[in-house]
């Protein structure tokens, strides 16, 4: 008789098997390290500021930077007006004006004055002014002008002392209402103007006595 053929038993790789749990667990370990994405490329954020290529900052230090500001339209409170002069010639009377400046800063006047004349009793005359007009005395350009504390600007007035059409006479002023450019009050100064043509006022911009942008003004009032 035979005798049966003893069986060995199978002997399991348990070595391969741990190797490929170590590997698996290094290579889990690596996968929840690496699990946030990286941007390459881009500079990392300091102190939570962003920047912005191609566009500088004006910022140093935390600062601010501001424009400066220049002087403010002169307050109609802080002027006074006078006649300065006045000359006529062949039924044209020029006439200049003069806005002192009261306040305590510099200020800036610039384009033109509206004007209304005023009876003795206060009451509103006839008055129609216009810009510029054709006198050579009121066609220049307009410009803005900066008064120091005390100094004065200018305008002329040119106008007709004769009637026109129908007119017998034309209305005379005591004194005038003068509202400064950009102005909506006015002031009010003594001013004897008896213009024609339904109290037609051909008004100049404002100007200075000297310096590039100043004209001539009308003789010194006797």
């Amino acid at each position: 008789m035979r005798m049966a053929r003893s069986e060995k038993p199978t002997l399991r790789p348990t070595g391969v098997v741990v190797a490929a749990l170590v590997a698996g667990a290094l290579l889990a370990a690596c996968s929840s390290t690496s699990s946030s994405p990286t941007t390459t490329g881009s500079p990392p954020s300091t102190g939570g500021s962003t920047t912005t290529r191609g566009s500088p900052s004006t910022s140093t230090g935390g600062s601010t930077t501001t424009t400066a500001v220049g002087p403010a339209r002169c307050a109609t409170t802080a002027l006074t007006g006078s006649v300065v002069g006045s000359s006529g010639a062949a039924g044209t009377i020029e006439t200049t004006v003069a806005l002192k400046s009261t306040g305590t800063a510099p200020c800036t006047l610039g384009g033109y004055p509206g004007m209304q004349m005023l009876a003795a009793s206060g009451a509103t005359l006839p008055t129609t002014v216009v810009r510029r007009g054709s006198y050579s005395f009121t066609a220049m350009a307009p410009t803005t002008v900066t008064l120091a504390p005390g100094q004065s600007a200018y305008f002329n007035i040119g106008y007709s002392d004769v009637p026109v059409g129908s007119e017998t006479s034309c209305p005379t002023s005591t004194s005038v209402q003068v509202t400064p450019p950009n102005a909506f009050d006015h002031l009010v100064m003594a001013a004897a103007l008896a213009p024609c043509g339904n109290g037609t006022l051909v008004v100049s911009p404002m100007f200075l006595s000297t310096g590039a942008n100043s004209q001539t003004t009308a003789p010194p009032s006797s």
